[in-house]
């Protein structure tokens, strides 16, 4: 039977990350945004309420919340509160989903636990993108080649969330190129490694108040336990990671469409024009009934994603059904929220504008809208 009902912890976790939003994220962002710099005080008080490591498992110093339903619901929140924000929250799971799906048990007491720590904020960042090869994994050009005892690691990431400021990276490289994605391996990678160092920092049109910066390698020795998996698996670790990582981006995407939903929809009824409020003018009603009912449909195919995923079922197919419709979604509704608000939504005086900018990047990392519908149609060529 289905239910759209939220048990007591769904709704604990949802109103808790809704009020840190409301008056810990919102009040910041503007500023972060301005000087495109990461809010540390943000990040130290979402560490200390439990908002950065909630859903590891306890063993590590976590909260034990294994849901990604209820991971959804406090995602959608925080980048309802800003983009920026959720996407160095957001790198932190991108690092520690690989780790906890692959690694071994010395590999994640040695890594989530940094995650997990209440009076420090540790950041993970995962590296597989590359300058040359974008989402063609098998023209990967960075190589990790076996010495002993350790692998010898050359060779340049780019577009790393939290790129050159984490202490934690997972890294994909090339350990036999003759294999394509086969060849791929996937390892923890220190922050503190020598011959490891931040390339450039880029200046971006949304999430400013994020890092984004490209990764160097120049013969940075990696211990053979700092693999995770066995060779080659690199690809599979990837894309199972992305299973759940791409569901998340959905509801950031949910999350940057509702604020701007609600202030355009506030806007709405508040802004006079002949004599009546302009949101009882059909023009601007029905942009913002469609509005509310694409927010709806996108965070239903969210919670879909997320129930098979908690149900260990394929979901593949819907996990990137649900990052395609909701980032294109976003740009939608964060556009029609500038046009309502018209002059003032292109004004930086107003937030609608960098709801807009934020929204963009939903429709590109973690793959494009347009990889994203490769994806469904392969599945849906093979009978998935």
């Amino acid at each position: 039977m289905i239910e759209f009902e939220l048990d007591e912890e769904q709704q604990m976790f949802r109103d808790l990350a809704h009020r840190f939003a409301e008056g810990t994220i919102r009040p910041a962002a503007p500023e972060a945004d301005e000087k495109e710099e990461i809010p540390w005080e943000v990040l130290n008080q979402a560490a200390q309420t439990g908002l950065l490591n909630y859903m590891y498992p306890e063993e590590y110093g976590g909260g034990g919340v294994e849901s990604l339903l209820t991971r959804s619901l406090v995602k959608e929140e925080i980048y309802w509160g800003c983009a920026g924000v959720g996407t160095t929250v957001g790198g932190i799971d991108l690092a520690a989903t690989p780790i906890l799906l692959a690694g071994t048990d010395e590999q994640k007491a040695r890594t989530i636990s940094r995650f997990c720590q209440m009076d420090k904020v540790s950041l993970g960042a995962f590296a597989l993108t590359e300058p040359g090869s974008g989402p063609d994994s098998a023209a990967m050009r960075t190589m990790a080649v076996r010495n002993g005892n350790s692998y010898i690691l050359n060779g340049t990431k780019t577009f790393i969330s939290n790129g050159g400021i984490s202490d934690v990276y997972v890294v994909f490289a090339m350990t036999d190129p003759e294999k394509g994605t086969r060849g791929i391996s996937a390892f923890i990678v220190e922050g503190d490694r020598p011959g490891f160092s931040q390339g450039k920092k880029e200046r971006k049109m949304g999430i400013r108040s994020s890092h984004t910066a490209s990764l160097i390698f120049e013969n940075v020795e990696i211990p053979v336990e700092n693999r995770l998996g066995e060779e080659g698996e690199g690809f599979k670790i990837a894309m199972q990671t992305f299973d759940s990582t791409r569901t998340l981006i959905g509801v950031a995407a949910v999350g940057v469409a509702r604020a701007a939903y609600e202030y355009a929809h506030q806007y709405a009824y508040e802004r006079e024009q002949f004599g009546q409020p302009i949101g009882r003018f059909q023009s601007i009603a029905f942009m913002l009934a469609d509005m509310a009912t694409s927010i709806e449909a996108a965070r239903l195919l969210v919670w879909k994603a997320a129930w098979l995923y908690d149900q260990g079922q394929p979901c593949t197919k819907e996990s990137s059904m649900a990052k395609a419709f909701a980032g294109d979604m976003a740009m939608k509704v964060t556009t029609d929220a500038v046009q309502i608000l018209g002059g003032y939504g292109y004004s930086r005086e107003y937030p609608v504008e960098k709801w807009m900018r934020d929204a963009k990047i939903m429709q590109i990392y973690e793959g494009t809208a347009q990889i994203q519908r490769l994806i469904i149609a392969r599945q849906l060529e093979m009978g998935r």
